[in-house]
């Protein structure tokens, strides 16, 4: 029998992490039910989380950057199985939200060194398709955590998702403690050579796309549940029923978006706002009936999710000289994105009524659209970002 691969374990934390993150998306409305708060404060709880990890992502990463790197990883993972275990008891909202701000701050260690770890537990042949499969665990965990997160609290109680995150968290630390030898940081490229990258004014274009990109997305996709039981009236099942969809169309989309993205990046990158602003403006003059809604959400499914590896490619490409501190700074400003877009969407709702909350989408996908026609006709695209260590393992 084969042995379990230590990636599988690395990329079951990403998963559970990112769950822990995303997952309250698909149960917002049960969250606003029990502790009595509107959609705009109960979207705090994706905005916190994620305005911690832009803010301090890097210097986190930074100054953890010298422990042994299993001995960080299971101690982050303890960290956020301990925080949803004790969600499901918070007397408040308040505490919720404060339960979940403290392991954000983690959040970013964890995705570093789990990049790291990944090209240093294999052979140099290996590494690319190694990163892969762990940069698999991001996209199961935001693609799939939102729609199992919601049916799992539908199906029996609001803390029994929690208590299903923290379990995911419990399984890859016992994992990780297992399977992967204990490793402590190799040499690193010099803080001072990585900073140098924040001169290019070309990498400022594409983070701020990145920015506006998971913006745009999460300004309507945070309040997915909210918009489909006010606007279509649709009962908590059905709506867990539609995560679902929306779930396994984003695995076939952004399989299929990094295929695009390795034969014509720019193109690609560029038609994704277009795309996605179209999507939201079905989803808006869309009402009825019911199979038409259902097409509508697999094609925005699709589109959504493909925003992760478009986004991530689009910004990294900029920065091949200093890949981690790259994707430190990925990770800030797609989260950066996610608080934008949550509290600007949560503002749309409270003052023009959940069915707007598209308009918030739009606004940021024009916004995403400028800074990528900026980048392209001010900066000539010779040069072709190594996409196969992104995309080896899904294609």
């Amino acid at each position: 029998m084969k042995r379990i691969s230590p990636l599988f374990f690395i990329a079951l934390g990403i998963f559970g992490i990112i769950n822990t993150e995303l997952g309250v998306v698909g149960i917002l409305p049960m969250v606003m039910e029990k502790y009595n708060v509107t959609a705009g404060l109960a979207g705090m709880l994706v905005s916190s989380f994620a305005l911690i990890i832009a803010l301090f992502g890097p210097w986190m990463t930074l100054l953890l950057s010298r422990l042994n790197r299993k001995t960080a990883l299971t101690g982050i993972l303890i960290i956020f199985a301990a925080s949803n275990l004790m969600s499901v008891f918070a007397p408040n909202f308040y505490m919720l939200m404060a339960l979940r701000m403290i392991p954000a701050f983690f959040h970013p260690v964890y995705f570093s060194i789990a990049f790291v770890l990944a090209t240093e537990l294999s052979v140099k042949e290996e590494a690319a398709k190694a990163s892969a499969k762990v940069f698999l665990g991001v996209s199961m965990g935001m693609v799939l955590g939102i729609p199992l997160s919601s049916y799992i609290a539908n199906q029996f109680s609001l803390g029994t998702s929690f208590l299903f995150s923290a379990l995911v968290n419990v399984i890859a630390c016992v994992g990780i403690g297992v399977m992967v030898p204990a490793m402590s940081a190799k040499e690193k490229i010099s803080f001072g050579t990585q900073l140098a990258i924040l001169r290019k004014p070309a990498l400022w274009l594409n983070s701020g796309a990145a920015c506006f990109i998971f913006a745009a997305m999460f300004s309507v996709y945070s309040y997915f549940a909210e918009y489909l039981g006010q606007r279509s009236d649709m009962s908590g099942k059905l709506i867990s029923v539609m995560h679902v969809i929306f779930g396994i169309s984003g695995v076939a989309g952004n399989w299929y978006a990094g295929k695009l993205l390795s034969h014509r990046m720019s193109k690609t990158v560029l038609l994704y706002p277009v795309a996605l602003g179209i999507c939201y403006l079905l989803l808006y003059y869309v009402e009825t009936p019911l199979i038409l809604i259902s097409g509508i959400i697999i094609v925005w499914g699709a589109v959504h999710t493909s925003g992760l590896i478009v986004s991530q490619i689009w910004l990294t490409s900029e920065a091949s000289e200093a890949p981690e501190f790259a994707n430190s700074l990925y990770v800030s400003f797609s989260n950066l994105g996610v608080t934008m877009g949550a509290a600007i969407g949560g503002w749309f709702i409270s003052r023009l009524g959940v069915g707007e909350v598209v308009w918030s989408g739009l606004l940021f996908v024009v916004l995403s659209l400028l800074c990528i026609v900026v980048k392209i006709m001010c900066f000539d695209l010779h040069a072709k970002p190594n996409v196969k260590s992104m995309v080896t393992e899904e294609d």
